[in-house]
């Protein structure tokens, strides 16, 4: 038997990462976080009572599965499904985007379990640091998103107010979590929430998620307004398309992609480069007119859970094809100089 010496807590956190990763069915990856926050909080000879009278089950939120897995790291043995999905799902992402990958100090676009994410705020800046991350700017949606539990006023100011905890906590560790939002661009152009509320983010990825089929010169009115706010740091993933993946596929919104990236250079605004799968936006052949029109970029992972931060190589490989310089994508930028960009 392989001995394993860093715990049950880290086994099924490490599994659940990998299932993520590998975008595996949600019920699998709650069934080990479950576990995971299930024995947590216990003392080390209430968990080894029940690992040496086989009552983890009782436990509420540990299943069979995962009893398994915390039955063999309590007793330093390598559990046999973390085994498995090293072998089968820890594998590079990709052939490409190594280098760049390895110049990001962070990731400007995650979702927590406050609005459509499937994890706590403390699990995704934890993972972000155990992946190097320097920062990670949290982007909970905005209000009008009801679908994804957008927040409100009251609670974002509620979720600053997490992650300054969050950060009195970690710090010393080098790591900071950023203020942040995904705010939605309204049909007008505006942006969805206060700018009072705005004015006291450090970043704010601008996104459309409505009205994705409208037509072209609005949708390039709508997308300009946005753009020229100032506010708006990041437009997130610009044509909203879908190119795999279990929502299916859509096509790509319609607009002046040349006049929107003209803005977004003459506004120094950065241009998502989403690297989720089934998005990869935006498509080459914008990629490339946006590098030609001058505009800064993003390396986004758009994670909705912490296995998914590790998505940003997926970027780094269609940036480096487009041969986009690193110093271009603001991501690459210490912390200090991230935030002065985005105060601008």
């Amino acid at each position: 038997m392989t001995a394993y010496a860093a715990g049950p807590v880290a086994a099924l956190r490490r599994i659940a990462f990998l299932l993520e990763r590998a975008r595996e069915d949600t019920y699998k990856v709650k069934a080990f976080r479950g576990a995971a926050a299930a024995i947590l909080p216990l003392p080390a000879d209430e968990l080894a009572r029940h690992v040496d009278e086989g009552t983890l089950t009782d436990l509420p939120g540990v299943g069979a599965s995962s009893a398994r897995v915390i039955t063999a790291a309590a007793r330093g043995e390598l559990p046999e499904r973390l085994a498995t999905a090293e072998a089968e799902l820890a594998g590079p992402l990709t052939d490409g985007g190594v280098d760049l990958r390895a110049r990001l100090r962070g990731d400007l676009h995650s979702h927590s379990d406050w609005s459509d994410g499937g994890s706590p705020i403390e699990e995704m800046a934890i993972t972000a640091i155990e992946l190097g991350h320097d920062y990670l700017v949290l982007t909970d949606h905005s209000p009008r998103l009801k679908v994804a539990h957008g927040l409100s006023v009251d609670r974002l100011t509620r979720q600053l107010g997490v992650v300054e905890a969050v950060n009195d906590h970690l710090a010393g560790s080098g790591f900071t979590l950023l203020k942040g939002i995904e705010v939605d661009i309204l049909d007008d152009g505006g942006l969805d929430q206060t700018e009072e509320m705005l004015g006291r983010l450090d970043v704010r990825v601008a996104s459309v998620h409505s009205k994705l089929k409208m037509d072209a010169p609005a949708m390039t009115r709508r997308m300009i307004g946005a753009v020229r706010n100032p506010f708006t740091n990041v437009l997130g993933h610009c044509t909203g398309r879908l190119v795999t993946g279990g929502r299916g596929t859509r096509a790509q919104s319609e607009f002046d992609a040349e006049a929107v990236f003209e803005a977004c250079a003459e506004h120094d605004v950065a241009v998502e480069i989403n690297s989720r799968p089934e998005r990869r936006d935006p498509p080459t052949a914008l990629l490339e007119l946006a590098r030609d029109s001058g505009c800064l970029f993003s390396i986004d992972s758009d994670a909705h859970a912490p296995g998914q931060l590790d998505f940003l190589v997926l970027g780094c490989e269609r940036a480096e094809a487009a041969g986009i310089e690193a110093d271009r994508i603001v991501n690459t930028w210490p912390r200090e100089r991230l935030l002065e960009w985005a105060r601008q």
